[in-house]
């Protein structure tokens, strides 16, 4: 979206109206477009430009005003042509280290959690976050513990401190020191490992453990069962959201209905997941409105920013409307996940 064609009045009129929109949430006025863009023009002859950015596609109008609104394609090109990006603030940086560094020690869960939650609250959009995949995570330890007699207790600890917990149902009672025994077995074969060689490797791994005595029959049920017993990736907990209570304060959800839509796209994960992983990869990515690839989040506007280290990768960013401070918002989801990738390392 480059704007060819566009005079230097019509790139200011349009910088105007989506600042003036932006700020106010109310359709920009000829006069107040006069005064902002500073031009030396009149209010009619604003109006004359901004009836031709209309008729280019960048800007709209509601039946009920005579006041222009930004259309995703007047906001593209406010994004790849006149916004400025504003620095994080020193405030804002120290809000953002005192709600996540406490977390630092935790799983990767709880920073970014903390992470979602901080950067809602600063942009007063909705925290996203997306939790690394699971499958390339390395087993570093397994533990069984025996819940009953026909029930044992997996708990996987994954890197960067993710852990995770398994069911394994057995046939016959097992004592804890067999149980024990075959504990140590998994882990001097499998730990060490990302989850998804475990799962193509398994049987190889585990074929030649002889010696297991009682424990055999354990040993071949994560050898049946391994696909899906180390398989966590329809895990439901990779989607972590802060607060959705600054984005509902927001003028385009006083409506009932728009507070509907708005409550109904927090409630699936699924969504959200999809058009997250969307942007997979490290570094900035803007979606606008209808460049969203799922209709139902033509209303709002993505700001992600991959995260990396190794093996872990994910997604932070924000979700909100079309009509979002876009210079402040980058800044902030930048910086968010910046951090979280440090504390990973």
């Amino acid at each position: 979206m480059s704007g060819e064609g566009l005079s230097e009045r019509q790139f200011r009129v349009l910088e105007a109206v989506i600042q003036i929109y932006v700020e106010t949430a109310q359709p920009a006025g000829s006069q107040a477009v006069a005064r902002r863009a500073r031009l030396g023009i009149s209010p009619a002859s604003v109006r004359t430009t901004m009836g031709e950015l209309e008729a280019k596609g960048y800007l709209f109008h509601t039946h009920t005003s005579a006041g222009r609104i930004p259309a995703d394609r007047g906001y593209r090109l406010y994004v790849n042509r006149l916004m400025r990006p504003a620095p994080v603030t020193e405030s804002a940086r120290a809000r953002i280290e005192s709600e996540i560094l406490p977390g630092s020690r935790n799983a990767i869960d709880e920073i970014l959690r903390r992470a979602a939650q901080v950067l809602g609250v600063l942009t007063q959009e909705l925290g996203v976050a997306i939790a690394p995949t699971l499958d390339g995570l390395v087993l570093e330890r397994l533990e069984l513990v025996r819940v009953s007699s026909e029930r044992i207790l997996a708990v996987l600890t994954l890197q960067s401190g993710l852990v995770r917990t398994i069911f394994v149902e057995v046939t016959v009672g097992l004592a804890v020191d067999v149980i024990d025994h075959v504990s140590r077995i998994l882990n001097e074969r499998l730990a060490g490992l990302p989850l998804r060689e475990i799962r193509s490797s398994l049987s190889e791994r585990l074929r030649d453990a002889g010696g297991a005595g009682e424990g055999e029959a354990l040993l071949n049920i994560f050898v049946a069962q391994g696909d899906d017993l180390f398989d966590f990736s329809e895990d439901s907990t990779d989607v972590v959201l802060g607060s959705a209570q600054p984005l509902a304060d927001q003028p385009e959800f006083a409506s009932n209905d728009r507070m509907r839509h708005l409550l109904a796209i927090t409630e699936r994960r699924d969504l959200l997941r999809h058009a997250f992983e969307e942007h997979h990869r490290r570094g900035l990515t803007i979606t606008i409105g209808t460049e969203n690839s799922d209709p139902r989040l033509a209303e709002f506007t993505l700001v992600t920013s991959g995260y990396k280290n190794g093996n872990l990768t994910g997604v932070i960013g924000v979700l909100g409307p079309t009509r979002m401070p876009y210079e402040k918002v980058i800044g902030l989801v930048e910086h968010t996940s910046r951090m979280v990738e440090g504390l990973m390392q």
